[in-house]
């Protein structure tokens, strides 16, 4: 992972949150696993619009923070899944109200976005 020069400062809870959660693609990944796509290959055609190579990052970065697992079948081919762990069930809520807040506010965001 990245090492920061300058040291983060985070004791504060919304930094942490913002830096498990943050980012453009994190939460999105997050609902994809909520909603039972588990697999890379299924991330990645869900989310068709976002190079793999990203995706794969922040993949990576939510098993770091111990948000997702990853669990490798002993299959041929291999079968690789993505799980949450009990912190990563703890988030949940969390995207699940800024969705509804985003449904509740979409037309609004768009209509003064788009002047």
């Amino acid at each position: 992972m990245y090492e920061r020069k300058i040291p983060e400062m985070l004791d504060c809870g919304l930094a942490v949150a913002i830096k498990v959660v943050g980012g453009k693609w994190k939460a999105w990944i997050i609902d994809c696993i909520k909603r039972d796509i588990r697999r890379p290959s299924a991330i990645h055609r869900e989310m068709h619009e976002v190079d793999s190579r990203i995706i794969n990052l922040h993949l990576k970065e939510l098993e770091e923070y111990r948000i997702i697992e990853k669990k490798v079948y002993a299959e041929v081919p291999a079968r690789v899944e993505y799980w949450f762990t009990e912190v990563g069930k703890s988030i949940l809520p969390v995207i699940n109200i800024l969705e509804e807040w985003g449904n509740e506010h979409k037309e609004y965001i768009y209509r003064n976005n788009a002047e």
